[in-house]
């Protein structure tokens, strides 16, 4: 019997997704008929703050099980709405509400979302179908060139590889003041590198001058850090990285500033007269003074990251104006933004944000720190708008990387389709392309070590420190980590590499996935690996917007073991067949006309007499139009 409605399916829900404003949509529901409604049953619809608006329903057909009702919705509204149906027999009420993520239930389940988008809303192309490559600038490559006005207080490290520091001085603070020396002449001198593993755009964790080697907490937002090189140095990086066709995206840290710095000079590095100096200061009114001088609103409570008032007229101006911090870094040659903690610019800031980016130009991005569903986020008390078309074309896509390790490490695989159907469905089509998928990051332990390690959830940052794996750990971790990447190259949005990730670089927490870059230690064969996605993933244009569909579990295919899906084209379908087990699956009978991928080299697995082979942690991959 079919469902009485399936939000995944066009036949009752007639636009998939997030729909994009003025669009009408067409809702249908099935009623058995042993349900006779008092009246034709309605949908319910509300924004958060507006009253309820109810859509009437027409009969439209009557099938062999059931009656068939219709009704249409032009969404008018930028906002995310929800719905529900309703109808009455004998005077009682009833509801269907959302189960199993996209079905409809009598009188059970949630509400159903509905993201509706600015009509004017659209993502820049340079990143769909592409690869990005997450670079922590001090870690990746050391080019032994000299740099001048670096700081004396630094600790220059001589011992590329060696163990971050992570220890607390005599006073109790950890400074992060250990460098390696990367620079942007060593990024610049692994771009034919980077160009082998097919990718299109590199992401910088922070380049500007900070006292701490993550630079999270930024000096002076108009000059590169003196370690890295200078502001010519990075206008040369993004020149040379084009003639590899490879843009270049910079973090953005304007929640907060750091204390020693131009603008706060808590420590009177600066000749500038800083807030904590003056109340006469320029950059006075950035910053709330709890109690003059030494009381004032720092991130987290961290008194090295003084709060900055976003929406403060002469800071907006700083950054957004026309001679602001981003106009300037985007005429050096940047791509756009990746926007650190997100959740802490409000949305006027963000509104300002983008109006300046786009107004240099439209091709530039906007990636913000969002670690949960971003379509419907409230946080300090306010529901979001980040992905309706005024704000971020994109997001760090931390619940992608959930399911996939979860996957990974054995958990439901109809709780991995759901988590990932929930955000493809949730976020306008714009966004879904150009998500930035990942298993690592700088603020995440590596995927090797979540995946083949032990846990290191309450454990000190001693044991972490020089913890690497076993060789059976290791093993176990490289197979799973080959199989989240097939994953997040194959499912929509863009894969991004943590550097190293790619080399079988380990590293629990911060500071430890943060180590240099394996130079002669790398594992080949996992580059190799890693490479031969990137050819795969720029020779099916379907993974630049195709549709996604996931066939495992259906009436087609049953097998926990594979994940199985679509990315639907308008000439061909790929199916995508990722096994998270260690032995080879076979699945057999598939009723639909397939013809074999052939160009794929090496292939990884085949497709033979109607039976899909998919090997060990690997894949499969099978064009193929589904009869009609």
């Amino acid at each position: 019997m079919r469902p009485i409605y399936d939000t995944w399916n066009l036949g009752y829900k007639s636009i998939f997704g997030a729909v994009r404003q003025f669009e009408t949509i067409r809702f249908t529901i099935r009623l058995p008929k042993d349900i006779n409604p008092d009246f034709p049953p309605v949908v319910v619809l509300f924004r958060t703050g507006f009253k309820e608006r109810f859509l009437n329903m027409n009969e439209i057909s009557e099938e062999e099980d059931c009656f068939t009702y219709s009704a249409e919705y032009n969404a008018r509204y930028t906002d995310v709405h929800y719905y529900y149906f309703s109808y009455t027999e004998q005077g009682i009420r009833h509801y269907i509400k959302r189960v199993n993520c996209h079905e409809g239930m009598i009188d059970h389940g949630e509400l159903f979302q509905l993201t509706v988008y600015s009509s004017d809303y659209q993502t820049p192309d340079f990143l769909k179908g592409g690869i990005m490559y997450q670079i922590f600038p001090d870690r990746f490559c050391k080019s032994g060139k000299v740099h001048e006005n670096v700081p004396s207080d630094r600790v220059i490290r001589d011992d590329w590889g060696g163990t971050p520091l992570y220890k607390p001085d005599q006073n109790g603070h950890v400074w992060n003041n250990d460098y390696f020396g990367g620079d942007l002449e060593g990024i610049k001198s692994k771009l034919a590198y980077l160009e082998e593993l097919g990718v299109t755009c590199i992401y910088l964790n922070p380049i500007f001058e900070s006292h701490e080697n993550h630079r999270y907490n930024t000096a002076d937002y108009m000059k590169v850090d003196p370690i890295l090189g200078t502001n010519e140095d990075f206008e040369d990086l993004c020149k040379e990285a084009e003639r590899y066709g490879i843009s270049v995206i910079l973090d953005g840290v304007f929640s907060h500033t750091g204390a020693d710095s131009v603008y706060f000079n808590k420590f009177g590095r600066y000749d500038t007269v800083g807030a904590y100096q003056s109340k006469d200061s320029k950059y006075y009114d950035w910053y709330s003074f709890i109690n003059y001088p030494d009381s004032y609103e720092a991130w987290w409570g961290i008194d090295t990251l003084p709060n900055v008032n976003e929406n403060n007229e002469k800071y907006t101006n700083f950054i957004c104006g026309d001679d602001g911090v981003l106009h300037y870094w985007l005429s050096k040659g940047a791509a756009g933004f990746r926007l650190d903690v997100a959740d802490e610019l409000p949305d006027q800031f963000l509104n300002n944000l983008r109006k300046s980016v786009k107004k240099y130009s439209q091709d530039k991005v906007i990636i913000g720190e969002v670690w949960e569903d971003a379509s419907n986020k409230e946080s300090y008390g306010v529901k979001r708008r980040y992905l309706l078309g005024y704000q971020l074309d994109s997001v760090m896509n931390y619940p992608f990387r959930e399911a996939v390790i979860s996957f990974l490490k054995g958990g439901d695989v109809k709780h991995f389709i759901d988590s990932i159907m929930t955000i493809v469905e949730n976020y306008p089509k714009p966004t879904v392309n150009s998500l930035m998928n990942f298993v690592s990051t700088h603020d995440i332990e590596r995927a090797i070590n979540r995946l083949g390690g032990e846990n290191c959830e309450g454990k000190s940052k001693d044991w972490q420190s020089e913890r690497y794996l076993t060789n059976e750990e290791y093993q176990r971790g490289k197979n799973l980590l080959k199989a989240a990447f097939a994953l997040i190259y194959f499912l929509p949005g863009v894969p991004s590499i943590y550097y190293g990730d790619e080399a079988g670089l380990q590293g629990y927490k911060d500071p430890f996935n943060r180590r240099c870059y394996p130079w002669g230690n790398e594992d080949k064969e996992l580059i190799e690996y890693v490479k031969n996605l990137g050819k795969i993933r720029r020779m099916i244009p379907n993974l630049k917007e195709g549709r996604t569909y996931f066939v495992l579990n259906d009436r087609h295919i049953v097998d926990d073991r594979v994940a199985a899906f679509t990315r639907q084209g308008d000439d061909l379908d790929y199916i995508f067949f990722i096994n998270r087990s260690g032995d080879e699956v076979s699945i057999s009978n598939i009723n639909f006309h397939l013809e074999r991928f052939e160009n794929l080299t090496p292939c990884y697995g085949r497709f033979e007499n109607n039976t899909v082979y998919v090997p060990p942690y690997g894949y499969t991959i099978i064009n193929a139009k589904f009869v009609k």
